[in-house]
Parts: structure tokens; C-alpha cells; sequence
């Protein structure tokens, strides 16, 4: 089993390149869709949040009013971090469950957000980083998200620098021309780099 981590900055394109990896072949464990299923409304993830940040973190239905809580986390680095002790504990948990299933030959590949910032780079044989500049990272998120720039820098900052990311990278691919080339460049980065890694051709990807 070849263990990949998957890492870029907001709006890097990362996303893309992990719905890539998956038509090739590698098995995905997404750390964003498992921290949101571990705040789902019955679970005691989501019963910990609102007793961490109160009722008004929550929707009339008693989902998690995501907004809200970005609001305050990302205003203030303490919440921030009590919001992660929370989350990335059961994250990481299952995650790992699903490592424990995959096939022996396969390549793992898990789509961390944070991976830099919770010092997880050791834990994988390589490490993969999509990276973009930063203004064309705003503007992404200007037309994807309806961020002012004011409001992206906020959470471009509360994330690892592209310096610091790139540092932690085995393999960077670059995301700033079309959806084809970054598809190109994963397709190569499979071919090239990750299934002789793994030391196969193929691979058992579920």
C-alpha cells in the first residue's frame, strides 16, 4: 500500500485533483466529507460543538449553521483551535478505518485540508501539494464563494503559508491554467511518479 497525502490551500484546486486520482485508480479518504459527517445532527461531535460555542451555532433544525461558525473561528485563532480538538480527533479516526480496508496494493491517497498545519506529513510516503497563487486563489473564491477579499485572506490565513506547504511537498502540482492541464498533470503524476512508487502498474483501487 502506497500512502499518499493530499494537501493545497483554499481554492488551490485540490478537490479536482483528488476526483483525478480517484478515476485513476487510488482509493480517497476526504477528511472534509468525514468532518462533516461527524458533525451531522445525532452525533455526539455536533453535541460537543454546541456545548463548546453554544445554541446559536446551530440551525432551527439542529444541523450546524456553518456560517456561524466559520464567523467565529476564523475571527479568533482560540475558537479555531477548540473547534479542531474537536473535530480532527474523529477525523482521524475514521480515516483510519478506511486505510484499514483498503486493499493491500492500492494507492491511498487522503485529501487532508491541514495536513501541514496539525503535522501530519510525516505519517504518509509522500506527500502531494496543490498549489496556485494567491490572487488567483481570491478570485476563486470570489466567484466560487461570494468571499470579499478581505473575507478570503482571513481564511487563506488561517491556513499553513504556500511556502511553508511547499516545503512539506514530495510532489507539487501547479494549478493555475486550465482544468486539462491540471489533468494532465495528475495524469503524469499517477503515471510517472505514484504507480512505480507503489511498485505496480495497476492497482486495486476498491
Amino acid at each position: 500500500m502506497l500512502r499518499v497525502g493530499l494537501t493545497g490551500g483554499i481554492a488551490s484546486g485540490k478537490s479536482e485533483v483528488a476526483r483525478r486520482l480517484v478515476e485513476l485508480g487510488a482509493v480517497l479518504v476526504d477528511a472534509d466529507l468525514i468532518a462533516r459527517e461527524v458533525v451531522e445532527p445525532g452525533t455526539d461531535g455536533l453535541a460537543e460543538i454546541a456545548e463548546a460555542f453554544g445554541p446559536e451555532i446551530l440551525t432551527a433544525d439542529g444541523a450546524l449553521d456553518r456560517a456561524a461558525l466559520g464567523a467565529l473561528v476564523f475571527a479568533d485563532p482560540s475558537r479555531r483551535e477548540l473547534l479542531n480538538s474537536i473535530v480532527h480527533p474523529r477525523v482521524r479516526a475514521r480515516a483510519a478505518a478506511i486505510v484499514a480496508q483498503a486493499p493491500a496494493d492500492a494507492v491511498v491517497v487522503q485529501d487532508i485540508p491541514l495536513l501541514v498545519e496539525t503535522g501530519q506529513a510525516a505519517n504518509f510516503d509522500a506527500v502531494v501539494v496543490v498549489d496556485a497563487p494567491d490572487d488567483l486563489r481570491i478570485r476563486r473564491l470570489g466567484e466560487r464563494n461570494g468571499l470579499t477579499e478581505e473575507q478570503s485572506r482571513a481564511r487563506m490565513a488561517a491556513q499553513a503559508s504556500r511556502e511553508e506547504r511547499l516545503e512539506a511537498a514530495d510532489y507539487v502540482i501547479e494549478n493555475s491554467g486550465s482544468l486539462r492541464e491540471l489533468r494532465d498533470a495528475v495524469d503524469r503524476l499517477w503515471r510517472e511518479e505514484l504507480l512505480p512508487a507503489a511498485g505496480t502498474d495497476t492497482v486495486s483501487a476498491r
